[in-house]
Parts: structure tokens; C-alpha cells; sequence
């Protein structure tokens, strides 16, 4: 699943993000100090990394576990994560690019939005067996028909 991928990647260079400046933080001026909005946006492009990873990894591990394809949602979620840090690393750089951060916010918030009805749709599946039709066997029946030293 893609998202789970883009979530570990996230998660590396949310690492990498931190140790880099980490290696310049105790400099009170560093970047204009610790209150500057270029030091302020470079916290936030290394936090989103670890954020918007942590919300493609359940994403991509929901979507899984109630076997539903998140299509446009799995893109519009991965095009958050990378545009997300890149805007604020652009706007560390020059103010300006803060203009952009609609992309990544409204990228996410879309995302989430349709992924929420689909989960919606697909739970009530899950969370109701009785509603399937008959002769249709859920995972779990499934699962509880092997016979022992069967491997699934």
C-alpha cells in the first residue's frame, strides 16, 4: 500500500529533518532565534513529516484492514506529505510562499473528509455481518474453517 510506504519515508525524513538543524539549536541566533519565522517553519516542516506520516500509516493500515481501496484519498494524502514540509521549508526561505499552504491543508482535510465515508460505508459491513448476503463468508468465518496444521 502506498501510504504505508509514503508514512515510513516520512518518518526518515522527519529524522533526518531534526538531527540536521538539531546540530545548530543551541545557537540562540540561529536562523534570526528561537521565536524567528524562519526557525519557526523549519520546526513545523519537521514536525509535518512525523504528522502527516502518522495519518498516511492509518490511512493505509485502515484501508487495509477493512479491504477498501482509498483511491483518490491515498493521492490527495501523499500529495499532502510531500507538500506539506515543502511549503514550509519554501516559506522559511522566503515568506511569500506561505500563500501555498492551501495545497498541503486542503489536500489533507479533502483526503480525510472521503476517506471518513468510505470507512463509513465499509464499517457498517464489518461491524454488521448479518446485513451480507447469504452464502457470503466474512474473513473471520472464513479464517475458523481451516483445519489444524493448515497454514492461512
Amino acid at each position: 500500500m502506498p501510504n504505508i510506504i509514503a508514512a515510513w519515508i516520512g518518518f526518515a525524513l522527519g529524522a533526518v529533518s531534526g538531527a540536521i538543524p538539531g546540530l545548530f539549536f543551541h545557537h540562540y541566533g540561529w536562523l534570526g532565534g528561537y521565536t524567528s519565522w524562519p526557525r519557526r517553519l523549519i520546526r513545523l516542516g519537521h514536525i509535518s513529516f512525523f504528522g502527516i506520516g502518522f495519518l498516511n500509516l492509518g490511512l493505509g493500515l485502515t484501508a487495509r484492514m477493512l479491504n477498501i481501496d482509498p483511491g483518490a484519498t491515498s493521492i490527495l494524502m501523499i500529495v499532502g506529505a510531500v507538500m506539506m514540509p515543502t511549503v514550509c521549508y519554501l516559506s522559511a526561505y522566503k515568506p511569500t510562499f506561505r500563500h501555498l499552504f492551501f495545497i498541503p491543508a486542503g489536500s489533507v482535510l479533502i483526503s480525510i473528509l472521503i476517506f471518513i465515508f468510505n470507512v463509513d460505508e465499509a464499517s457498517s459491513l464489518v461491524m454488521h455481518p448479518d446485513q451480507l448476503p447469504p452464502n457470503q463468508t466474512t474473513k473471520l468465518e472464513a479464517s475458523s474453517t481451516l483445519t489444524e496444521g493448515t497454514i492461512p
